[in-house]
């Protein structure tokens, strides 16, 4: 039966289990756990290990291992090469493989926790393909065509893993019997298709090995969404087989469905995910097991919004430069929106979401005309360089800004002569005509003819490009009359940026509103970290993320996660929802984003890997009692600790009113300032502060 994540269960916590793996190592008990993506940044999956890696080794120690493939370009920048203590039968099992003439690395992941590594060199294991390929083929009746090399890489991989865990089972076997030990038991954990090969290799060769199969987005899923399917509605109706030979996939897909049929226990990341492989790989999950992070308390209770400021500005820096000759809008009565991601422009949400903002245009120049928000869309596709408009710009302000600092310096000391004399200094004293040119001529560098950039990248074959496209469509070019600004940056943020100077996670905190409208979500790793930071966001009925708080709050909109129902409505309604919320949000005064943001950061807790860790243990558990009918668990799986279900806010309208706004009412009294905290008794209250 499946085991939800439930209010009922959400009670255990993993805090109990945090010995560094003393309780693992009294059982003899080992696990590991296998992903391409172990120190190889390639996709989402890599920050779901990374992130899990602290509370998986403050629970398993030296008893867990990491195993992928061996990727130069990350690897040498994020392992230590090392090998493993004498006596270990980690070390024995490396040294037999390498006997057989694999190239293996072993050492530790420089992430937080420091786990073990093992990382295969793919290329030594090559010359076997063949031989695993008809091993597959024997086994399975799974045939892979010869020019799939990502597919003949995850086969090599994955039978060097197979191998490899057999031969640590018996030398693990060896040592407990030399030392007067528990036997062992052995869990390995894989996570998506490509390490999938490994766990057909061990049930196929009957290995003593517990296996778990965690499935982030269905291989078959991914691909229908794409291509602008009615996916969700349809998922009892499609032939699977069919389906996946018309995209070239069929082999792919059998590796993933045997994966997911042959493990102990089965595993999705949300129970949307959890549905789709109900009808796409035939099987139920066991377990849900959502995505976490490691969330990190502020000492004082408001420091996140001073952090916030901060950003802020530099991003004001940002659209000073851009907007340059055009800034007929209060940067402090100016809302920051953002998306961001992988470049899939309709699973991501971005179509709904220019067409949203379009709308919203159109609301704020009816209702808000002094109000301005300025939309970012961060998306990574192919550039020929910066737009030399967008440089430019930037260096005219730097410019304005360097004459104006050296013209106070010389009014300041103006001053300060005159006074030393005796009298004050009259206007004309101060400003000299100098003075006066060295200004004018930057106002004069600063005009322009033309409209504020939408891009500030050249973009290869712009005329098809789908987010330029469908802001032609909505013809938000950043006209003066425009209360929506466009900016699409089509790269991934980094300090070294000469246009923000921002990581990706500063440029977050500066912004007001994260927007994510994505139709296919498995989880949805942006509007959590959002979350984590404190920045209300937008989210899906369709994304794992958007169920996981609908389930656990009771009402989300109040805490700052507006989720956009993409399931049981159809396309216009849900872009006029979202335009809605949008609308709704930058009708909020200053002092009521303070109020929301501090809400949005309490369910952090939700978030944490200290929560969430929990369910991966159960699912290794469970995948243990499978294979080893007699291991009894020392510890109990659920602990007692603090509820983490969040009630409507104190402070937001109570039912039966449900009807009217849940976001906080206005306080009458205190600054508006954002750098201000918030003073209100309610809120004091839900803070667990005293007033």
């Amino acid at each position: 039966m499946m085991r939800r994540y439930s209010r009922v269960e959400s009670s255990g916590d993993l805090l109990e289990y945090f010995d560094k793996g003393y309780t693992a190592t009294r059982e003899n008990r080992w696990t590991f756990e296998i992903a391409w993506e172990v120190a190889n940044k390639v996709g989402g999956i890599y920050t779901v290990i990374r992130s899990k890696a602290y509370v998986s080794t403050e629970e398993l120690g030296e008893q867990l291992c990491m195993i992928g493939p061996y990727k130069k370009q990350c690897a040498q920048n994020e392992v230590e090469e090392m090998e493993f203590p004498r006596g270990s039968p980690l070390l024995d099992a490396v040294n037999i493989m390498r006997s057989r003439g694999y190239i293996i690395h072993t050492g530790r992941w420089l992430v937080d926790g420091n786990p073990q590594l093992i990382l295969f060199d793919i290329g030594s294991g090559a010359w076997k393909l063949d031989q695993f390929k008809g091993e597959l083929w024997d086994k399975c009746h799974i045939g892979i065509p010869h020019l799939d090399i990502e597919t003949n890489d995850a086969i090599i991989l994955g039978y060097m893993v197979a191998e490899f865990l057999g031969e640590f089972h018996q030398c693990a076997k060896k040592n407990a019997e030399d030392n007067e030990l528990k036997s062992p038991v052995v869990v390995a954990h894989f996570h998506e298709w490509q390490a999938g090969v490994g766990l057909i290799a061990l049930r196929t060769r009957h290995v003593e090995v517990a296996t778990v199969f965690t499935t982030h987005a269905t291989l078959l899923g991914r691909y229908l969404c794409a291509g602008n399917t009615d996916f969700y509605n349809n998922l009892p109706t499609f032939k699977v087989d069919e389906e996946a030979g018309k995209r070239q996939i069929y082999h792919r897909y059998c590796l993933e469905r045997a994966a997911t049929n042959m493990s102990h226990t089965f595993t999705t990341v949300s129970e949307i995910t959890g549905l789709e492989a109900e009808h796409l790989l035939m099987r139920k999950p066991d377990f849900i097991t959502p995505n976490g992070l490691n969330v990190k308390k502020f000492s004082a209770i408001h420091e996140f919004q001073n952090l916030h400021a901060m950003a802020k500005d530099k991003i004001h820096e940002f659209v000073r430069g851009h907007f340059y000759g055009h800034m007929d809008f209060d940067l402090d009565k100016t809302l920051y929106f953002f998306i961001a991601g992988r470049y899939e422009f309709g699973n991501k949400g971005a179509d709904i979401f220019i067409e949203s903002l379009a709308r919203l245009n159109a609301y704020l120049k009816h209702e808000k005309p002094d109000t301005t928000v300025v939309a970012f869309l961060i998306f990574p596709t192919k550039t020929n360089n910066f737009n030399v408009d967008s440089l430019r710009g930037h260096a005219v302000v730097k410019q304005l800004r360097d004459t104006i600092t050296n013209v106070q310096h010389s009014i300041g000391k103006r001053m300060y002569d005159t006074c030393l004399s005796g009298r004050i200094p009259d206007g004309d004293e101060l400003l000299t005509k100098e003075d006066l040119v060295k200004i004018k001529r930057c106002l004069f560098s600063m005009q322009r003819d033309t409209q504020p950039p939408v891009t500030t990248h050249n973009i290869v074959d712009d005329w098809n490009d789908p987010v330029l496209s469908a802001i032609r469509r909505c013809q938000l070019f950043n006209t003066v009359h425009d209360r929506v600004k466009m900016v699409f940056h089509p790269e991934f943020l980094t300090s070294t940026n000469p246009l923000f100077g921002l990581d990706y996670e500063e440029f977050v905190r500066g912004c007001h509103l994260g927007v994510f409208p994505s139709y296919y979500e498995p989880w949805g790793y942006t509007p959590a970290e959002c979350t984590v930071m404190g920045i209300p966001s937008v989210t899906t009925n369709l994304s794992g993320f958007g169920c996981f708080m609908n389930e656990h709050i009771q009402d989300p909109k109040s805490y700052g996660i507006y989720i956009v129902d993409r399931r049981f409505i159809g396309l216009e309604n849900s872009v006029q929802q979202l335009a809605n919320f949008m609308f709704e949000f930058v009708k909020l005064n200053r002092r009521q984003r303070i109020i929301q943001r501090n809400r949005t950061e309490r369910l952090s807790d939700l978030l944490d890997w200290r929560a969430l860790g929990i369910y991966y243990r159960q699912a290794r558990l469970k995948a243990l009692q499978a294979c080893y009918p007699d291991y009894i668990d020392e510890g109990s799986c659920f602990g007692s600790r603090s509820n983490l279900n969040f009630s409507r806010p104190f402070s937001a309208p109570s039912s039966p009113n449900s009807s009217r706004h849940t976001t906080p009412a206005p306080s009458v009294r205190g600054s508006d300032d954002e750098e201000d905290s918030v003073d209100e008794e309610h809120e004091l209250h839900e803070l667990g502060l005293k007033k």
